[in-house]
């Protein structure tokens, strides 16, 4: 774990010396001292915030994948996934030829069905198995694109973004940087042949989550505002899966926004998808199919409280909104949102200098999630971090008591 660290300061060095940059140079641009530089290099300092992580990788022009090493090397059996991948990708590359498809395309209601499974996968973190499942469905959702007419054309339209959705959100989290542009472009030309008046506000969303590998703060709150403004008049009729991707967006501006040291907008931000979280527990009737799979309720609002206080160095702020959430909130959030606050809380407990609560915090993420938080680099991060402090822990008691029995007199 601490060579992990180590290798990550050398790929930085690199990186940096191919610029052609000094540490000092570098040091300014990060908004960090020249001494914060060497120790991040000698991986003596974690970059623990996907926000500094992102910024690190931006003004070294790389990608934050190259410097952590992620995809992280695994056993083979743990690899298989990449061909799953391999294989969505062809078929979003071939978007526009004819599919290659045996017998009848299933109605799109039928497909529709289909992604129910992709939606119990997700929920469970259960990312390589979604990536299995996807190409043949993209095949058949382009399949009964090409030969259906209308409302049943757009719908297949529809399904096919969704998936792209899936495709992108099990990417991210797995370390493919291709197929999470590839899936967020597709998703984008599919959403506006759907005629779903809401899915280009959801490709919307996927683009801005690709914005932060690059450290845009700004347009990803543009295009996080833009996606909003295209959804706001059945917001503001209460269109229930408006609302939910109105609110989702909220949350995602809030992010961007403490990334980019706005405290008091994120917080705004916040507020807003608070408020559309308490109009869908007013909505009466039938509750509504989630089409869009997007994962927004007020547990939801609460965890992204949370890391947001997190990414702006507040692990009090935190730890005291995680004091006043209920638990039954938070049990009732599907295992990959668990999982993810969880990881949040072990980072929280860890920069207030309790490595036991971390470290129980993090093998309860691992527990509800494993898949996710073993690929996750603030999740090694944060155990790197205990394990680098539990050494130097024991190197000091052990000095000390090598100096009361006098072992070097």
């Amino acid at each position: 774990m601490l060579e992990e660290a180590e290798k990550i300061g050398r790929r930085v060095r690199r990186a940096r010396l191919r610029l052609g940059m000094t540490q000092a140079d570098f040091a300014a641009a990060l908004g960090k001292t020249q001494g914060w530089v060497s120790k991040m290099e000698r991986g003596h300092i974690e970059l623990d915030r996907v926000g500094l992580l992102n910024l690190v990788a931006s003004e070294l022009h790389v990608h934050p994948n190259d410097l952590i090493g992620r995809p992280y090397n695994s056993a083979p059996s743990e690899n298989q996934w990449q061909v799953s991948a391999a294989a969505i990708m062809r078929e979003l590359r071939r978007y526009d030829l004819a599919p290659v498809f045996d017998g009848t395309p299933r109605p799109a209601a039928r497909l529709w069905q289909e992604t129910t499974r992709l939606h119990r996968l997700r929920d469970a973190a259960a990312n390589v198995a979604v990536l299995q499942v996807l190409p043949d469905l993209l095949r058949e959702a382009r399949a009964l694109a090409e030969v259906s007419t209308g409302y049943e054309r757009e719908e297949a339209y529809a399904v096919y973004a969704v998936c792209c959705k899936f495709a992108h959100t099990a990417a991210h989290a797995l370390g493919h940087p291709e197929l999470v542009a590839m899936t967020c472009e597709r998703a984008a030309w599919s959403a506006r042949l759907s005629g779903d008046p809401v899915l280009p506000a959801v490709a919307d969303w996927m683009r801005v989550w690709d914005m932060w590998a690059t450290a845009d703060w700004d347009d990803s709150l543009a295009l996080s505002d833009k996606a909003i403004r295209s959804v706001q008049q059945d917001y503001d009729r209460g269109e229930p899966l408006a609302v939910r991707a109105w609110g989702t967006l909220q949350l995602r501006a809030a992010v961007s926004a403490a990334r980019a040291g706005r405290k008091s907008e994120a917080k705004d931000r916040i507020e807003h998808a608070r408020t559309a979280a308490h109009r869908m527990t007013e909505t009466v009737g039938p509750p509504v199919y989630d089409r869009h799979s997007l994962t927004f309720s007020p547990g939801n609002v609460q965890i992204h409280a949370i890391s947001v206080a997190l990414e702006m160095h507040e692990q009090r702020e935190a730890l005291s909104l995680d004091r006043r959430t209920g638990r039954e909130v938070i049990e009732a959030l599907p295992n990959s949102r668990r999982g993810h606050h969880h990881m949040d809380l072990a980072r929280a407990w860890l920069w207030d200098g309790n490595r036991d609560r971390a470290l129980g915090e993090l093998e309860k993420a691992e527990s509800i999630a494993p898949q996710l938080v073993r690929n996750h680099p603030i999740a090694r991060s944060t155990l790197r971090s205990i394990v680098y402090a539990e050494r130097a822990s024991t190197r000091e008691k052990l000095r000390r008591m090598s100096d009361r029995f006098h072992l070097d007199g």
